[in-house]
Parts: structure tokens; C-alpha cells; sequence
């Protein structure tokens, strides 16, 4: 089933690793783009230096088109007072693992440098969460940086928004997908909709194509989801068990022994909602997690603790992001679960056609 995204985004088959930013790699990018699929760069939290050096990572490594991905941000003014008390309260994990317990430097990376850099990377798809971009941002990436525009939306109003700046494609995201959640207009709580309502809702208000992403795990989510109307999927989870992905040996033993109904969203390891496997750490802070601060704030305070109990090993204080389908992930090298996502996904066709 050949679609018109995947015609313009020149690749073979309607699968789309999902941008994971702090666990992702050049190598897995290049992996599943050279398979046929549409390898991705998590940069929300790359410099523009780095962004730069992982785009040339990938282009020595194959000649497919490749996608980057950016948070949309705006740097934080925090007040003091907000900031001692969060430091306050993350003073025991501080302490656990013989950390000084100083605020950062700042809090997060310029956007406006990061969009820079995006834009003299001129990656073939350029995607974005957290927020949206101007009108005026979108003409850029397409005319200057000859990029494809995707959006990241967690509900049809979300997705119309892009569609109104000019975006070129919307990735529905449902709510069993791991990581953070992308919405910008709205609580958070009123959009966890399920991939299963939203895409076709999605499907049926846009114009543009719409890419299915949250819980498809396997050939046959990606055909459903192509049953639902989108035209291809964003697959975070089911890349994250790759061994091209930086994930610690703590965090794949976490993924390997997990089920869906053990995945939990939390705020306190970034201050901003998203999917992980329940832990030590999110047990121990939930009850104070309506007064952690907003994100980027938290998670920068938040960064060395995490740093540290990877290189301890401990995963009782890991960021665990996984979806609600991570029982279903498979350590495959990212070419070969490629290669056995399209053969699933043919068989699933294959049925649904007889």
C-alpha cells in the first residue's frame, strides 16, 4: 500500500521511528531509514552543535531521507523561591547518590538556535512537540531547508492548529504512547484520548495526511491504524529495545520484564506528563507531584539524579519511558525488527483483504 506521504517522503514502507530524545542514536536513525522506514533524530535536548553532528552521523551512514525532531519552547523565568523548594524537595535523592545540589547553569537549550540549526541541517522531515510553531516558522523549514513539516498533536483541535500554520503532516498521538505527552492547547489530563478514537477523528477534520502513533507494537497495528486512515506510524517503544537505541542495560532489563498495566504518567521526573514504567522514584515523589515545577525547570533539576542511577544501574530512578505496549517489544537489531514489521504488516493486509 504505497500512500501519498510515503511518496513524498521518498521512503518504502509506512513505519516512522519515533524521536526519543535522550535515548535515540545516529546509528539507529540511519538503521531504519536504510531499511525503508523513516529513521529519526530526538533533539529536544541536542545542542545545535550536536544536532549538527548527529545529522552528519547519519548522512555518512546512509542516503535516505532522515527526520529531526524539536521541542517547542520557550526558556523558562522561574521564581527563586519555586525553584528552592523543588531543590528541597530532591534533596534526599540528591543525597542518595553524593550529589552537590546546585540549580543548573540554565534550564533547558535556546529553541531559536536549535531551529537554526534545523534549518542548515535541512533534514528531509523536520517535527515538532510540546507546542506549535508560527505560520511564518513552517514557510522557512519548507522553502529554506526543503523540509517536511510534522506536527505533534494529542487532539483534533491540536491537529487542526497545524494544519492551519501550514504543516505539512500531523502525527496523532494517543495516549498509550511513551514519553512525553505533546499537548499544547488544553490540559493535559482532558487529552489523553486513545489512538483508536483519535486518529480517524483526526483522519475525518484534516486535510493532510495524519501518521498513527501510541501502542502499535507490531505489523498488525500498523495496518490497523492504516485501516483507521492514517497513512503511516510513529513507533517510539517498539525502537527503543534496539540495541543502536543508548538506553542503560538497567533500562532494557526494566523493558524486558514489563507489561502494559505497568507503565504509569507522571510529571516528576520532567514536569511535563509522560509514559515510564513505574519506579522507586515516581512512587516516593507522587505524592507531592502537583507541586513540581513546570517543565523544563524540573527536568533539569531532575537531570543529574537520572545521570547518576544510570551509571549506578539503578532503575528504581531512571526516566523508564516505554509505552503501554512495551510487553511487546523485541531486541531486535533495527534493520531486521524493520524487515519483520513489513512482513507483518503485508500478512495483516493479506488478511483483512480475504
Amino acid at each position: 500500500m504505497t500512500t501519498t506521504l510515503l511518496q513524498r517522503l521518498n521512503i518504502s514502507l509506512p513505519i516512522i521511528q519515533g524521536p526519543m530524545t535522550g535515548s535515540d542514536t545516529p546509528q539507529l536513525a540511519a538503521a531504519v531509514s536504510q531499511a525503508g522506514g523513516l529513521g529519526m533524530l530526538g533533539c529536544g535536548m541536542r545542542s545545535p552543535e550536536a544536532m549538527a553532528q548527529a545529522a552528519a552521523a547519519v548522512r555518512a551512514a546512509t542516503g535516505k531521507p532522515f527526520g529531526m525532531n524539536l521541542f517547542v519552547l520557550e526558556a523558562p523565568r522561574p521564581d527563586a523561591a519555586e525553584v528552592a523548594a523543588a531543590m528541597d524537595r530532591l534533596a534526599p535523592l540528591y543525597a542518595r547518590f553524593g550529589l552537590p545540589p546546585e540549580a543548573p547553569a540554565r534550564w533547558c537549550e535556546d529553541f531559536a538556535a536549535q531551529f537554526e540549526a534545523l534549518i542548515a541541517a535541512r533534514p528531509a522531515v523536520a517535527s515538532f512537540t510540546f507546542g506549535i510553531l508560527s505560520a511564518a516558522q513552517v514557510r522557512r523549514l519548507q522553502s529554506e531547508a526543503g523540509s517536511f513539516v510534522i506536527g505533534t498533536a494529542t487532539t483534533p483541535a491540536e491537529a487542526l492548529a497545524w494544519q492551519e500554520v501550514g504543516a505539512d503532516a500531523v502525527v496523532a498521538s494517543g495516549m498509550e504512547a511513551g514519553g512525553h505527552r505533546g499537548t499544547f492547547q488544553g490540559d493535559w489530563e482532558g487529552s489523553l484520548i486513545g489512538t483508536l478514537p483519535l486518529v480517524p477523528t483526526c483522519v475525518d477534520t484534516l486535510k493532510i495526511p495524519v501518521i498513527a502513533a501510541g501502542g502499535i507494537m507490531d505489523g498488525r497495528g500498523i495496518a490497523a491504524a492504516q485501516a483507521l486512515g492514517a497513512q503511516a506510524v510513529q513507533m517510539g517503544t517498539a525502537f527503543l529495545a534496539c540495541p543502536e537505541s543508548s538506553i542503560v542495560p538497567a533500562q532494557r532489563a526494566a523493558m524486558a520484564a514489563a507489561q502494559a498495566t505497568d507503565t504509569r504518567l507522571t510529571r516528576i521526573f520532567s514536569g511535563r506528563p509522560a509514559r515510564g514504567i513505574l519506579n522507586q522514584a515516581m512512587r516516593s515523589l507522587q505524592p507531592q507531584e502537583a507541586d513540581i515545577p513546570a517543565y523544563p525547570v524540573q527536568n533539569a533539576l531532575m537531570g543529574p539524579i537520572r545521570r547518576a542511577a544510570a551509571q549506578a544501574g539503578d532503575a528504581g530512578h531512571i526516566a523508564l519511558w516505554a509505552g503501554q505496549g512495551v510487553g511487546a517489544a523485541r531486541a531486535l537489531p533495527a534493520g531486521e525488527l524493520v524487515a519483520l514489521l513489513a512482513q507483518e504488516w503485508r500478512a495483516a493486509l493479506q488478511r483483512l483483504q480475504a
